[in-house]
């Protein structure tokens, strides 16, 4: 089993910068992935971002390129995400997930953390 603690959602005001925390815990030597996603209330959640574990490879979706950034700590089992240039249509709740070796979707979750952008 693997255990997500995400940290540093809040308030910001739009063009402002916030950096999410997901620690990861357990058995985290079988992570083939880590990443964010988002939902918005009424909405599916949807991709973020991601960060191969092995390579360090990324990918993001169309709407955050150019202002957020996933990075990681390896010997802390820790991804980021640095989100600036903060747009209102960014607020959401954001949620770190694991995807372990062999798995075919993202197969572990955070418990989300709130980030609201005010206009």
């Amino acid at each position: 089993q693997v255990q997500l603690a995400e940290s540093g959602g809040g308030l910001v005001q739009d063009g402002g910068s916030l950096r999410l925390s997901c620690a990861a815990s357990g058995r985290t030597f079988r992570t083939y992935a880590m990443g964010w996603h988002r939902q918005i209330p009424g909405k599916e959640r949807g991709f973020v971002a991601a960060m191969r574990w092995g390579g360090g490879s990324t990918e993001y979706a169309d709407s955050v390129k150019g202002r957020f950034s996933i990075s990681r700590s390896i010997a802390a089992n820790t991804v980021y995400l640095q989100m600036n240039s903060l747009k209102p249509e960014d607020t959401a709740v954001y949620y770190c997930a694991l995807q372990s070796i062999g798995a075919d979707r993202w197969n572990y979750w955070g418990q989300g953390t709130q980030v609201t952008v005010s206009s």
